[in-house]
């Protein structure tokens, strides 16, 4: 995965855990993802993946911009089509919008398309 630095990360320390998914979500860059666990290793895993992905879906019922679709799972798949398929083709829409290719699997290969902060 390719690494930007990032700073304040200590911030999310003190942010109750969904607002510190939220804080690194805003921080990816259109064109990249990150993985659920990544961001729930971000926040000192104080919600699992899943937890992020439960943060994730409380988000998207929201219109504060969000990019949502730039997490995946730890396949580089989209999860979202779990909740609904509307939201699986909507998450790859928007990011394929931001120029990311996805395999003939479904997947994106994130050694490419992966964010890594420097922390």
């Amino acid at each position: 995965m390719k690494q930007d630095t990032c700073t304040n990360e200590d911030e999310n320390d003190e942010l109750p855990p969904f607002a510190a998914v939220y804080a690194w979500v805003r921080r990816i860059p259109p064109g990249r993802v990150m993985t659920y666990g990544q961001i729930s290793r971000l926040i000192g895993e104080r919600l699992s993946a899943q937890g992020v992905g439960w943060a994730l879906r409380a988000s998207i019922r929201q219109a504060d911009g969000l990019p949502w679709h730039r997490v995946v799972n730890a396949r580089g798949g989209v999860s979202t089509g779990r909740l609904s398929l509307h939201l699986a083709a909507e998450q790859r829409a928007r990011l394929e919008g931001e120029g990311v290719v996805f395999r003939a699997d479904g997947t994106v290969d994130l050694s490419e398309y992966g964010w890594q902060p420097e922390v």
